[in-house]
């Protein structure tokens, strides 16, 4: 093996370890909502995955790693907010209401608001891309037209898909703001912060909505699913950050629509989901369209920036 192949292999294994981990996340969401409020699940993972990573970045390159000027930290709170808190706080919401795999596939159509967002600002996006866009809309007017289907953990109820399309929006305009004001140089501490502001206001509106839970009578695999989450967040950013050294950015990108089909296909298989057939039309015209809008943003060179949201999943991941 020459010294150029073993960096582009674990460059290929990184890239589908976030296809699996951020496609999977959706899944767990699910299963972990069933016996916690969404909001005070996902506040409790950010918090851990954030202070985890906190303390990987305070390790590996000590404080001067967390250090941040004030319009970076005021960057960094603001996607805080958007991404992990609105984002992936209204996913788990929703997902109470509709199958996980419905969820990924509405929230695949983050790249076609962003690239809205670009036009509306002044940046004029391709002719390709304006057509991914229309198609996008599209699908997304079939997914929300189907209906809610069935698969949530307490009901079906009409405004699931539309809450993850509000979910969408402030993923989209969080990932938007990250690219057009300061950040912190170090990306994991980026991250880090990110998901414990995510994680505080998570927790903050649960407490004010009344959202309790007994540790003492969850079953145990709850735990395990929610430790589960923990690491497929981790796992799953540290895997797109050495994808994005070895490949290139339109390929790293391709999880936009790759982590919807996973997530659809763990749901059929493992929790038996359905979809109707409305449902799959929809969603086979959402991932038409990412993959136009992703194709239509390649760049002849590839300058280490992306459009397209790190899931924590909303988004993810993920969300």
């Amino acid at each position: 093996m020459n010294r150029r192949s073993a960096p582009l292999r674990t460059a290929w294994l990184a890239l589908g370890s976030v296809y699996l981990l951020w496609g999977s996340i959706y899944l767990l969401n699910r299963l972990i909502i069933a016996d916690v409020p969404p909001l005070l699940a996902g506040g409790v993972r950010f918090l851990v995955a954030g202070g985890t990573l906190a303390a990987l970045v305070l390790v590996v390159a000590g404080p001067r790693g967390l250090r941040m000027t004030r319009p970076q930290l005021l960057t960094t709170l603001l996607s805080g907010l958007l991404l992990p808190a609105w984002g992936n706080g209204l996913v788990a919401v929703a997902q109470t209401q509709i199958p996980s795999g419905l969820a990924a596939l509405l929230l695949a159509v983050v790249p076609l608001y962003i690239a809205v967002l670009r036009t509306v600002t002044g940046d004029r996006p391709s002719p390709a891309t304006l057509v991914g866009v229309l198609v996008g809309l599209v699908g997304l007017g079939v997914l929300v037209l189907a209906g809610p289907g069935s698969g949530g953990t307490a009901g079906s109820a009409w405004w699931g898909p539309w809450l993850v399309v509000l979910a969408g929006l402030g993923w989209a305009t969080g990932t938007f703001a990250t690219t057009r004001l300061p950040v912190p140089p170090n990306p994991f501490a980026l991250a880090a912060v990110q998901m414990l502001a995510g994680g505080v206001i998570m927790l903050a509106v649960g407490a004010a909505v009344g959202s309790r839970v007994d540790p003492t009578v969850l079953p145990a695999s709850t735990w395990w699913f929610w430790a589960a989450a923990v690491l497929a967040t981790l796992g799953g950013f540290s895997g797109y950050a050495i994808a994005l050294r070895g490949l290139p950015v339109s390929t790293v990108a391709t999880y936009a629509y790759v982590n919807p089909v996973i997530a659809v296909l763990l749901g059929v298989l493992l929790v038996d989901e359905r979809f109707s057939l409305l449902q799959v039309l929809g969603g086979g015209i959402v991932l038409v369209a990412v993959v136009l809008v992703v194709r239509a943003e390649r760049r002849p060179r590839d300058d280490g920036r992306v459009l397209e949201p790190v899931p924590d999943p909303p988004p993810r991941s993920t969300p």
